[in-house]
Protein backbone atom coordinates (compact mmCIF):
# COMPACT_ATOMS: atom_id res chain seq x y z
CA UNK A 1 0.00 0.00 0.00
CA UNK A 2 1.59 3.21 -1.14
CA UNK A 3 0.58 6.94 0.73
CA UNK A 4 -1.59 7.63 -1.99
CA UNK A 5 -3.89 4.24 -1.41
CA UNK A 6 -4.17 4.84 2.13
CA UNK A 7 -5.09 8.69 1.85
CA UNK A 8 -7.43 7.11 -0.89
CA UNK A 9 -8.98 4.58 1.93
CA UNK A 10 -9.12 6.95 4.40
CA UNK A 11 -11.16 9.24 2.30
CA UNK A 12 -13.50 7.24 1.33
CA UNK A 13 -14.22 5.97 4.66
CA UNK A 14 -14.49 9.35 6.39
CA UNK A 15 -15.88 11.33 3.56
CA UNK A 16 -13.30 13.96 3.98
CA UNK A 17 -11.51 15.08 0.58
CA UNK A 18 -8.54 14.00 -0.42
CA UNK A 19 -6.37 16.67 -0.46
CA UNK A 20 -7.34 17.33 3.48
CA UNK A 21 -6.70 14.10 4.32
CA UNK A 22 -3.80 14.08 2.34
CA UNK A 23 -2.11 17.08 4.60
CA UNK A 24 -3.83 14.73 7.44
CA UNK A 25 -1.43 11.79 6.83
CA UNK A 26 1.54 14.48 6.16
CA UNK A 27 1.24 15.73 9.30
CA UNK A 28 1.04 12.77 10.98
CA UNK A 29 3.81 11.17 8.71
CA UNK A 30 6.10 14.49 9.71
CA UNK A 31 5.04 14.54 13.67
CA UNK A 32 6.72 10.76 13.62
CA UNK A 33 10.05 11.50 11.78
CA UNK A 34 10.57 14.89 14.03
CA UNK A 35 9.82 12.69 17.19
CA UNK A 36 12.44 10.15 16.21
CA UNK A 37 15.09 13.14 15.01
CA UNK A 38 14.75 14.16 18.26
CA UNK A 39 15.86 11.39 19.72
CA UNK A 40 12.29 10.34 21.27
CA UNK A 41 10.11 7.50 20.95
CA UNK A 42 6.39 7.35 20.13
CA UNK A 43 4.11 4.91 21.29
CA UNK A 44 0.96 4.02 20.04
CA UNK A 45 -1.15 2.04 21.64
CA UNK A 46 -2.66 -1.20 20.02
CA UNK A 47 -0.23 -0.63 16.97
CA UNK A 48 3.02 -0.14 18.79
CA UNK A 49 6.43 1.59 19.46
CA UNK A 50 9.14 3.64 17.30
CA UNK A 51 12.27 4.15 18.72
CA UNK A 52 15.75 4.90 17.20
CA UNK A 53 18.67 3.15 18.69
CA UNK A 54 22.56 2.83 17.85
CA UNK A 55 23.84 0.38 15.20
CA UNK A 56 27.18 -0.42 17.02
CA UNK A 57 30.40 -0.16 14.86
CA UNK A 58 31.33 -2.96 13.15
CA UNK A 59 33.99 -4.23 10.84
CA UNK A 60 33.05 -5.83 7.33
CA UNK A 61 34.36 -6.99 3.83
CA UNK A 62 34.20 -5.49 0.72
CA UNK A 63 32.94 -8.14 -1.48
CA UNK A 64 34.83 -6.96 -4.62
CA UNK A 65 38.35 -6.76 -3.32
CA UNK A 66 38.24 -8.44 -0.01
CA UNK A 67 39.66 -5.64 2.34
CA UNK A 68 38.44 -5.22 5.76
CA UNK A 69 36.59 -1.82 6.14
CA UNK A 70 35.40 -0.36 9.38
CA UNK A 71 31.51 0.60 9.56
CA UNK A 72 31.01 3.12 11.84
CA UNK A 73 28.51 2.99 14.59
CA UNK A 74 24.79 4.91 13.58
CA UNK A 75 21.14 5.78 14.70
CA UNK A 76 18.67 3.51 13.19
CA UNK A 77 14.91 3.75 13.67
CA UNK A 78 13.11 0.30 14.94
CA UNK A 79 9.73 -0.55 15.40
CA UNK A 80 7.85 -3.24 17.58
CA UNK A 81 4.78 -4.06 17.20
CA UNK A 82 2.28 -4.38 19.71
CA UNK A 83 0.64 -7.64 20.92
CA UNK A 84 -3.01 -6.56 19.42
CA UNK A 85 -1.26 -6.16 15.83
CA UNK A 86 0.80 -9.36 16.23
CA UNK A 87 -2.49 -11.00 16.72
CA UNK A 88 -4.59 -8.99 14.32
CA UNK A 89 -1.35 -10.01 11.45
CA UNK A 90 -1.80 -13.41 12.26
CA UNK A 91 -5.54 -13.72 12.42
CA UNK A 92 -5.95 -14.38 8.77
CA UNK A 93 -3.20 -17.49 8.78
CA UNK A 94 -5.06 -18.95 11.82
CA UNK A 95 -8.67 -18.74 9.85
CA UNK A 96 -8.04 -20.85 6.99
CA UNK A 97 -7.38 -23.81 9.85
CA UNK A 98 -10.02 -23.24 11.76
CA UNK A 99 -12.56 -22.93 8.83
CA UNK A 100 -11.57 -26.35 7.65
CA UNK A 101 -14.02 -29.29 8.20
CA UNK A 102 -13.19 -32.65 9.92
CA UNK A 103 -15.21 -35.16 9.03
CA UNK A 104 -17.52 -36.18 11.45
CA UNK A 105 -17.59 -39.26 13.00
CA UNK A 106 -20.94 -41.30 11.43
CA UNK A 107 -22.49 -42.99 14.29
CA UNK A 108 -22.03 -46.74 14.34
CA UNK A 109 -25.01 -49.05 14.27
CA UNK A 110 -24.75 -51.81 16.70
Amino acid sequence: MTKADLVEQISQETGVSKNHTALIVDGLLDAFCRTLSEGKHLEIRGFGTFKVRERRARRARNPRSGTEVLVPAKLVPVFKPSKELKAMVLEPQAQPQSQAKTPSPEPVAS
